[in-house]
């Protein structure tokens, strides 16, 4: 079983919106080829992202997915520690700040596979392979079609 990450986004788009390569990463991690982890932090952001599906106007045609969604992270979600920081000396700092959690999980848990469709995420890809994490989207894992043996 490979380890994954998967960004906030990427959990929505299979729980909530039924995304066809959303779906379809979901289904790796169901099936139990993929091992989903998931710490405090990233389990924070996914409960308040879910909470704004019932508060936000533009938002509220999936708030009945909601409780679902979350039923389905806490069963499919392998939970582990939060991660330390990452070293300094390490490229790997996110533009984005509320994303810096993903990367320093997969590399602190050494996970095969980090799922996001954030550029500030994918933009670190290449930095990322040496350390034995792939960074891609689901459409770009689903057009490859597999999730080879690591």
């Amino acid at each position: 079983m490979i380890a994954a990450i998967l960004d906030t986004n990427v959990v929505l788009d299979w729980l909530v919106f039924e995304d066809p390569a959303g779906r379809a990463l979901g289904a790796q991690v169901e099936s139990g080829r993929l091992r989903w982890l998931i710490c405090p932090r990233i389990q924070e952001e996914l409960a308040d992202v879910l909470g704004r599906l019932e508060r936000m106007p533009h938002l509220r045609r999936w708030a009945h997915r909601s409780a679902a969604a979350w039923e389905a992270a806490q069963r499919w979600g392998c939970p582990v520690d939060d991660p330390p920081s990452l070293p300094p000396a390490l490229p790997l700092r996110s533009s984005d700040p509320d994303d810096q959690v993903f990367i320093d999980l997969a590399v602190g848990q050494q996970a095969g596979w980090l799922f996001s469709r954030d550029r500030a995420i994918l933009r670190l890809a290449r930095r990322l392979r040496p350390l034995g994490v792939q960074a891609l989207s689901p459409a770009a894992w689903l057009a490859g079609q597999a999730i080879p043996a690591r």
